[in-house]
């Protein structure tokens, strides 16, 4: 008589991270980005069209300040469009050529458990948003060149959206990638995310630091540096998971 195989624990374990872990994650998503050009670009373009009709659309029916909303809650949706270029990572570290196809397969695989992530990310973006509106409502900015009127507003909605950013990265850290290396649910992947930012507070405020510095860097060149930035991030994420997250009690998940 065959025994039952052994219950997955709710959570996975995780490893002790140096402080400057991320830096390292980056060279290697470097090394993945030149290893697939092409791919690496396409995703990249994509990110750059959808965050250009956005703000267009932003610019278009609201003030600036609209805009800012939108493009400070650009966080909460990136790493959704990051989900095939783990896969892309996936197939680099593992010595195999690259495939477009072979990610997008691996994107629709993912759909469900990736609409779930993308209902959590919803509902805390709407509340950022609402938020930032009853910000704008007592702490009004005028459209002028008012820095002084449009200083408060920064510094509180920056600090409110401080906090809607820091439970967003704790889930979304190494979550996704998760799903897309391993056969697991959601639930287990964002606690395993959260456990390991918990326990790498310091490791993962200079990732984060990383992250939100190139993602200025980004929409400070009109959006254009997404086409390098999100790629590489994506890939450098796919790293700090492989390095931080022990999922090898999970079964693989099939490309």
């Amino acid at each position: 008589m065959t025994e039952p195989p052994a219950p997955q624990p709710f959570a996975a374990p995780c490893r002790d991270l140096h402080p400057t872990a991320a830096f390292a994650w980056l060279a290697s998503g470097w090394n993945d980005f030149r290893a697939s050009l092409g791919i690496s670009l396409v995703y990249g373009i994509l990110v750059w069209v959808v965050s250009a009709v956005v703000s267009g659309l932003a610019w278009w029916l609201g003030s600036y300040v609209l805009v800012l909303a939108v493009l400070s809650g650009f966080i909460f949706i990136a790493p959704l469009v990051a989900t095939g270029l783990y896969s892309v990572c996936r197939q680099v570290r593992r010595g195999e050529h690259a495939s477009l196809l072979r990610s997008l397969n691996r994107m629709r695989k993912a759909l469900a458990d990736a609409m779930v992530f993308a209902l959590i990310l919803m509902v805390i973006f709407l509340v950022w948003a609402r938020s930032a509106s009853m910000i704008h409502i007592f702490f009004p900015a005028t459209n002028g060149s008012d820095w002084a009127s449009l200083l408060p507003f920064l510094a509180i909605g920056s600090a409110v959206g401080s906090i809607f950013a820091t439970i967003t990265f704790s889930a979304a850290a190494f979550s996704l990638p998760m799903i897309v290396d391993r056969d697991c649910d959601m639930v287990s992947a964002c606690v395993s995310s959260i456990n390991a930012v918990l326990r790498n507070k310091l490791a993962m405020m200079v990732w984060a630091s990383v992250i939100v510095a190139l993602t200025a860097v980004g929409f400070a060149t009109a959006g254009f540096g997404l086409i390098i930035i999100v790629p590489l991030l994506a890939y450098a994420t796919y790293h700090a998971y492989f390095e931080t997250i022990d999922a090898r009690q999970w079964p693989e998940s099939p490309q």
